[in-house]
């Protein structure tokens, strides 16, 4: 006796994703046919009779067909049942009025135009819907919306009391991850929408691993090449910015979970300035367009690309369909000129770099010297003195500088006098170093030089006098 090998939900399964192959016949013929017969004159229709017969009969058994795996697609458990229902009971509605047509024409009743006009307009209806739920809702209107958008984040009174989950995390999920992992779409049966399914993980495994962001498949996604299949969101979505990636990283790495606000959370000196520009509602990301070449470049490399995020660097797009790239080394560990030097392949695409906090010292410089197209450097926190700058006098294309809490001294930045281009150069908290602002005004006339240092004054109003009684 014959005995079956294959588990029974295992053949309901290929049943079910055979759905978008069998689907597309019943739309392909059915459109044929219905549009042939309503356009074409009553002479040719009944010189065609046998072949619209037999189109109208197999549309009819295709739609059919259809029905049957998408019913055992709906049950599969990757798709919310509420959001199917409507292309479900739309694609059985266009299968009967499909039946009706084919029994129409054979006992050649009146009224079939009628009919076929309703099985056009059926079969385009649960088309768009159908399209809907495995391209989102908006699919269709996607090309004309802004894919650049970055995340709105509500304004934050205070930073340290916001939990991070809530206030900071779930609005970048919803922008950026809910489109193919909520409710109404479970990509690879992922779930981010709820605490407890981003817990559960899909099939690639767990979605966060607490302290272990490279461990982490949410995080792995998201640093893939844009050419990989793989990587989240899929290219023709609005992708994160790098202070969105850094939140999460820092998110999945500080074990903040659910329910921990920043106060109780390690919080590190790379994530301070964005969780401070949220209490603006922004996350200082306001990069200028303006501020990249207008030529386009080649793609970069692949295999440069994997072995700088090998090393946990974060590589990113600067902006939707382009090649230019910016690189941020949070998380990467200790960074050496070896690290530096794979930046080397990337001398034409990278535009924006983040070395804040590195403890790098001034030999490490020598790599970035050969990133001729750098527009904006973020050197801050770093134990660099002026023996450093020599290296950045070639970087002719440079737009912004940060040499805050370093150690370069009062007459370094005249270095940087050669750099034409330079519009903003950041020296606050520099040991030691007074600058004369005049004389460098003088050696860079068109750099706003910002030195910190500011005083707020106290108004009356900012003080808040207690009164009460004081025990003897």
């Amino acid at each position: 006796m014959f005995k079956l090998s294959v588990p029974l939900n295992s053949i309901t399964d290929l049943g079910g994703r055979m759905h978008p192959v069998i689907v597309h016949l019943p739309i392909g013929m059915l459109l044929l046919v219905c549009l042939y017969y309503i356009f074409a004159k009553a002479e040719k229709r009944q010189s065609q009779h046998s072949f619209i017969s037999i189109a109208l009969l197999g549309g009819m058994l295709t739609a059919i067909a259809a029905c049957v795996s998408g019913l055992l697609l709906a049950n599969s458990g990757d798709y919310d049942k509420a959001i199917v229902a409507p292309h479900q009971w739309m694609g059985i509605v266009t299968a009967i009025v499909a039946i009706v047509s084919y029994v129409i024409h054979r006992l050649q009743i009146k009224f079939l135009k009628a009919v076929m006009i309703l099985l056009v307009i059926c079969v385009t209806v649960a088309g768009h819907l159908g399209g809907s739920i495995t391209h989102g809702a908006d699919y269709l209107v996607a090309p004309l919306q802004n894919t650049n958008a970055t995340t709105e984040f509500k304004a934050i009174a205070n930073v340290q009391e916001a939990v991070v989950y809530n206030d900071i995390i779930k609005p970048i999920l919803s922008a950026k991850c809910y489109s193919c992992h909520s409710s109404s779409k479970q990509k690879g049966k992922l779930r981010l929408d709820e605490p407890a399914y981003i817990l559960k993980g899909g099939k690639g495994g767990i979605a966060v691993d607490w302290n272990h962001a490279e461990k982490s498949m949410l995080i792995e996604r998201l640093l893939l090449p844009q050419s990989d299949e793989d990587h989240m969101p899929p290219k023709e979505k609005p992708q994160l910015t790098r202070q969105e990636i850094d939140l999460l990283h820092w998110w999945v790495n500080s074990g903040a979970g659910f329910d921990k606000k920043v106060s109780q959370s390690n919080v590190s000196d790379k994530i301070k300035p964005i969780l401070t520009a949220l209490q603006n509602g922004g996350t200082g990301d306001k990069e200028a367009p303006g501020a990249l070449p207008e030529k386009e470049v080649a793609a970069a490399s692949d295999k440069a690309l994997l072995a700088l995020r090998e090393k946990g660097v974060v590589v990113i797009p600067v902006a939707t369909n382009s090649n230019y790239l910016s690189a941020n080394f949070v998380g990467a560990g200790p960074v050496t000129t070896e690290e530096l030097k794979l930046l080397e392949e990337l001398k034409d695409q990278l535009v924006w770099l983040k070395l804040g906090h590195e403890n790098l010292k001034d030999e490490n410089l020598k790599p970035i010297g050969l990133l001729r197209n750098l527009r904006k450097l973020h050197l801050e926190g770093n134990p660099l003195t002026d023996a450093g700058l020599r290296f950045l006098t070639t970087l002719q294309q440079l737009q912004y500088l940060n040499l805050s809490g370093t150690r370069i001294s009062a007459n370094g930045p005249a270095q940087l006098a050669g750099l034409k281009m330079l519009e903003r150069l950041y020296l606050y908290n520099v040991t030691g170093a007074k600058f004369d602002l005049v004389a460098l005004k003088k050696q860079l006339p068109k750099t706003v030089i910002d030195t910190g240092g500011y005083k707020v004054p106290i108004l009356e109003s900012d003080t808040t006098v207690y009164k009460g009684v004081v025990e003897k």
